[in-house]
């Protein structure tokens, strides 16, 4: 094994501490509402970090370590193309302030308000068939992670009985994310996801400062250029033979995170639990400074691993980390250890420990917040609706419960049998655009657009999905297992055999063949329904349907119907009067912050396309980045942990002395239906 007893006993107290901080936390819950939505007290720290964990994950962790180590610097210098896209998202709080504004506590409970009942449920259905399906993979990647990280053995006895070591640590990684999960709901994942989120970013400071003093920057540079031609880890113009994390994958990537803005529902808790809309875009405009170290030590990790197993003064070992790889049978698991394999042989006694705990807290973290989510999707938007006679409070909590529990069970299974075949995030790709391929459309149409129908969102979600589920099934099962079988036995069918043995298209190339149908399916069909606008007003509180609870200095947004109203050019930038000054200072920083990369990326673009840039100047590029990122974050680090604390002491208080309201459970009453459709 790689740990040493002083790791374990570093990993065991976290967990101690991390238990001990969940039975706090779950004293705060006592009504529905604070088990979905934490009864939308968070701050915009709070909501920040806890998000940015509960996304981080050791399946994340794990994925990116996979890309990185495939595409090297390369891949972040077209992940720039991406950031004026984020920019608008975050700046605007798009998405995200409108669906606050709704205070629907999950997303197919606004689909009931914006189109009609029969719909939630079908949309509830499709959401939480294909969470659990994405998430089954999450513990068994996060499982294998830890294992090979600290060098478990593939079995131990127990009373005479050889159990494995896999199917151990699932059980005991989703035993005590279900133990979150159902103690406290969203008040529990919330403040312990924050406090995670604030250990794993020291212990990320921490790692990163080892690698640097393990390995100089002239090293880590001579390590990357053994690549074969067309794969370059530096130069991101000298990738023409990386086959899937090329410049088109970014360029699909940057569509789909504009058609997919908040549809995935995977943390759909934080998505309602802000105080106000202004506090949940806050938390979007803040989240990338939160996520800076983390995201730093995660590209650097892969690549300094690239390096060491490279270079020749790390050839021996390199040879027994390849060793211990060859003795796992599945190739692509082999690619997803690599990383955590050989970060094993790099890290120090007592590191170990800190990142293993890491490994797990995030694993954690993840798994409690998907469980909740998959878990009350099912129950608020499935089960609820078809109910006569809601349930009491104690009830309701209790068939939340049980249903989070069984999304548990299916995930343990899951993760025994299926066998992970492809990269990770294809296979995220694949599963969530059975839900995904039509929900941007959606989503988008019923915040944005007084004319999206019923029919329209039924023809989305359906075509979407159709085309996402194919995609899989052709993808997965006919092109690899049948279609060699059909050319043995079709020998002289020779347009079968002119098929490729591979299955030409990805799955971002299938999830965005499936949006683009979604979004004409929604289009064209909300033209053709001879439906009366939707009350937006309504929907969104605003004008005399606005609440007071909401508001923010006093100011709520100008109603839709409003006349058009002259703006000065900080309100066109979004900057309304419920922005402090404190707010407007966030808002400039992240704007130049994020516009200084983006002109840095098209001069370099530019310039390389007349004049081929050296890899010299690349080297010389990614070290000063990676010396900047690194100093800015560190200020951050600082920041958060402040916010994070004082966000948590204010929604407790709160708790403590709210006067809750029963009823608010995420049913739809007649009232809050904006549009009355037949289907």
């Amino acid at each position: 094994m790689n740990m040493h007893p002083f790791d374990w006993a570093i990993l065991l107290g976290s967990l101690f501490l991390l238990s001990f901080i969940c039975w706090w936390s779950s004293r705060l819950t006592k009504s529905v509402a604070d088990f979905l939505a934490a009864n939308r007290l968070a701050g915009r720290y709070l909501l920040a970090v806890g998000q940015g964990m509960a996304g981080l994950g050791a399946i994340t962790i794990a994925a990116n370590f996979e890309k990185f180590y495939q595409a090297g610097f390369a891949a972040t210098w077209w992940n720039q193309m991406l950031v004026p896209i984020g920019l608008i998202i975050s700046l605007s709080g798009f998405i995200i302030y409108r669906y606050r504004e709704t205070r629907a506590m999950t997303m197919a409970q606004f689909f009931e308000m914006r189109y009609s009942k029969r719909f939630r449920i079908f949309a509830g259905l499709l959401t939480w068939f294909s969470g659990i399906l994405n998430y089954g993979i999450f513990p068994s990647v996060s499982a294998r992670f830890l294992i090979y990280f600290t060098g478990l053995p593939e079995t131990f006895q127990f009373v005479g009985i050889s159990i494995s070591t896999f199917a151990f640590v699932m059980a005991i990684m989703l035993t005590i994310a279900v133990c979150m999960a159902v103690f406290g709901g969203q008040i529990s994942i919330m403040v312990t996801d924050m406090i995670q989120g604030q250990f794993v970013v020291i212990v990320m400071l921490l790692v990163l400062a080892i690698l640097f003093y393990h390995m100089s920057w002239g090293e880590v540079v001579t390590g990357l250029h053994q690549t074969p031609e067309g794969q370059s880890k530096i130069n991101p113009f000298d990738q023409s033979n990386l086959p899937d994390f090329n410049v088109w994958f970014f360029l699909m990537m940057g569509a789909l995170n504009i058609y997919g803005t908040r549809a995935w529902q995977g943390s759909q808790g934080y998505n309602a639990a802000a105080r106000s809309p202004h506090e949940a875009r806050m938390a979007g405009i803040l989240g990338d400074f939160r996520g800076m170290i983390s995201g730093l030590a995660i590209m650097m990790v892969p690549i300094y691993v690239f390096a060491y197993m490279h270079l020749p003064q790390f050839s021996n070992e390199a040879a027994l980390v390849a060793d211990n790889l060859a003795k796992i049978d599945n190739v692509q698991i082999q690619k997803q250890m690599l990383v955590p394999m050989a970060l094993g042989d790099i890290l120090p006694v007592g590191v170990m420990g800190l990142f293993a705990a890491v490994v797990i807290l995030s694993a954690v973290s993840t798994d409690n917040t998907y469980l909740h989510s998959w878990g009350s999707i099912f129950i608020q938007d499935v089960v609820n609706p078809f109910l006569k006679k809601p349930l009491s409070p104690r009830a309701h909590m209790l068939a939340l419960r049980l249903s989070i529990m069984s999304v548990a069970l299916f995930a343990f299974i899951w993760g025994l049998v299926f066998p992970l075949h492809d990269y990770i995030y294809m296979y995220f790709q694949i599963t969530g655009a059975i839900y995904l391929g039509g929900a941007g459309a959606v989503i988008i149409g019923g915040l944005y657009w007084k004319r999206g129908t019923a029919g329209g969102a039924w023809a989305a979600m359906i075509c979407g999905s159709i085309l996402a589920v194919l995609g899989i099934v052709v993808r997965n099962i006919i092109w690899p297992y049948w279609l060699p079988g059909w050319k043995e036995q079709y020998v002289d069918f020779e347009l079968l055999h002119q098929f490729p043995d591979k299955f030409p298209l990805n799955g971002m190339q299938m999830s965005f063949i499936a949006a683009c149908v979604a979004v004409v399916a929604y289009t064209v069909c909300s033209l053709l329904s001879k439906r009366e606008p939707a009350n937006m007003d309504r929907l969104l509180h605003r004008g005399k349907y606005a609440i007071d609870a909401d508001t923010v200095n006093g100011a709520t947004p100008a109603p839709v119907e409003a006349p058009h109203i002259r703006r000065t050019i900080l309100q066109r930038l979004g900057i309304g009067p419920e922005f402090t000054k404190g707010d407007k200072f966030i808002y400039f920083f992240k704007l130049t912050w994020a516009l200084s990369f983006v002109f840095i990326f098209i001069i370099g673009t530019t310039v390389n396309f007349f004049w081929p840039i050296p890899d010299p100047i690349w080297e010389k590029w990614w070290a000063v980045k990676t010396a900047l990122v690194f100093t800015v974050g560190l200020i951050f680090v600082f920041w958060f942990l402040w916010g994070g604390f004082r966000d948590l002491y204010r929604m407790a208080a709160d708790l403590r002395t709210l006067d809750r309201d029963y009823s608010d459970d995420g049913t739809v009453a007649a009232k809050d239906h904006v549009q009355q459709q037949v289907d």
